[in-house]
C-alpha cells in the first residue's frame, strides 16, 4: 500500500514536471517564432548621399511598422553588389531593394537572385538588360524622369519672368551627365519645357559631367562658362541638387552675382544646407521627389511579396514633385516627413 501511494506521488510529480517543461518549451517556441522576423536587405550606390540615407530612415519605419528586420548595404560597385547579394543570403534574407551603381549589373543581380530564390525589386533607375533595353520583368518604383525634368525646366522660365530677364544676354546651362537614361531624360526634359516656354534653344548648353558629383558637375561647367565669357545671366538645371550645385559653385567662381543666376536641382534632399546659408545663392530650388516612397513603399512591397505572396506592380512610376526654396523648405521637408 505504502509502495503503491509512492508510486502515485512520483508519477503526478513525474506529470507535473512534464507538463511543466512542454509549458516551457511552448514558451520559448512562441518567443522564437516572434523574434524569428523576415529579413529584407536594402541595397544603394551612394550610402554616403542624403537621398539614400532618407531612403533608409523610411525603409526603416516600414520595418518597424510591419515588423521585419531590414539589412541596410552599400553597394557602390559590381563585385560589392553581388557580394552583399550572397552576404544577405547567407544571412537568411528572402529579398531585396536595391539601387544599382550600374544599371547594365541588371542581368547579373538578376540572376543572382533567383538563384537564392529571392524576390527583388530596383528602386529609382531601372535596369538594362544585355540587349540595351530596360528590363521590364524586373520589378521597379521611380520617377517619370523626363516629367520631373520638365516641371525644373517651367519653374525656371517662370522665375526668370518673375525677375523680369530679358531672353537677350541670358543663357541656360544643362549641367548633363547622359551614360545614366534616368539623368538624361531629366534634364531633356527641363530642356524640352524651356525651349517650349519659348527659350531660344540656341542660348541652351550642355556641359557633359564625367562624374556624378560636385566636382563633376564644377569641372564641366567651369570650362562651358570659359567657352561664353559674354553670358551674364544663366539658367541652371541639372540630373540631381548636386549637378546643380557643383554648376552655382563654378559661377561663383566666374564672379557672377547670385541675383543672375537661377538654379533649380531635382531630389530636395541635397540642398538643405545651401537653403540655410546666410545670404541667397544662386541655387534658387529644388523638386522635392518622394524618398518616403521610394524607401518605405518599396521595402513594404518586397516584404508583402515574401510574407503573403502579394506580388507589386512590374512598374510603379511617380511624377509629382514639390518646388521647394528658401522660404518653404522647412516647412514643406516637415510635412513629408524629411525634417
Amino acid at each position: 500500500m505504502k509502495t503503491s501511494k509512492r508510486f502515485i506521488v512520483v508519477l503526478l510529480r513525474s506529470m507535473m514536471i512534464t507538463v511543466a517543461l512542454i509549458s516551457c518549451a511552448k514558451k520559448q517556441n512562441d518567443a522564437t517564432g516572434a523574434n524569428a522576423k523576415i529579413k529584407i536587405g536594402f541595397l544603394v550606390k551612394q550610402p554616403e548621399e542624403p537621398w539614400f540615407q532618407t531612403e533608409w530612415k523610411f525603409a526603416e519605419q516600414a520595418a518597424v511598422n510591419h515588423g521585419f528586420a531590414l539589412l541596410k548595404i552599400g553597394a557602390p560597385d559590381g563585385e560589392k553588389t553581388l557580394a552583399a547579394i550572397d552576404n544577405l543570403a547567407a544571412n537568411g534574407a528572402k529579398g531585396f531593394v536595391i539601387c544599382a551603381p550600374d544599371v547594365h549589373l541588371g542581368p547579373a543581380i538578376k540572376a543572382k537572385a533567383d538563384g537564392y530564390g529571392m524576390k527583388f525589386m530596383a528602386v529609382d533607375d531601372q535596369f538594362v538588360g544585355a540587349d540595351g533595353t530596360f528590363m521590364a520583368e524586373v520589378h521597379y518604383l521611380g520617377l517619370s524622369p523626363r516629367k520631373i525634368g520638365e516641371t525644373a525646366g517651367r519653374k525656371l522660365y517662370e522665375e526668370m519672368q518673375r525677375r523680369g530677364w530679358p531672353d537677350e544676354g541670358a543663357a541656360a546651362c544643362a549641367s548633363t551627365f547622359e551614360e545614366l537614361d534616368t539623368a538624361k531624360q531629366r534634364t531633356d526634359g527641363a530642356i524640352g519645357a524651356l525651349i517650349a516656354a519659348g527659350f531660344p534653344a540656341d542660348k541652351i548648353y550642355k556641359a557633359p559631367n564625367k562624374t556624378t558629383d560636385i566636382p563633376g558637375s564644377f569641372d564641366a561647367v567651369n570650362i562651358l562658362l570659359t567657352q561664353h565669357p559674354k553670358v551674364k545671366r544663366w539658367l541652371v538645371i541639372g540630373m540631381n541638387d548636386n549637378a546643380v550645385l557643383g554648376a552655382i559653385r563654378a559661377t561663383e567662381g566666374r564672379g557672377l552675382d547670385a541675383s543672375n543666376v537661377i538654379g533649380i536641382g531635382i531630389n530636395g534632399t541635397d540642398c538643405h544646407t545651401e537653403f540655410e546659408k546666410t545670404a541667397p545663392t544662386g541655387f534658387w530650388g529644388s523638386i522635392l521627389l518622394s524618398p518616403k516612397r521610394h524607401g518605405y513603399d518599396t521595402a513594404t512591397m518586397v516584404y508583402k511579396w515574401v510574407a503573403e505572396g502579394l506580388e507589386p506592380p512590374l512598374a510603379t512610376r511617380i511624377e509629382e514633385g514639390i518646388l521647394i526654396t528658401r522660404e518653404n523648405f522647412r516647412q514643406v521637408l516637415k510635412e513629408n516627413g524629411i525634417l
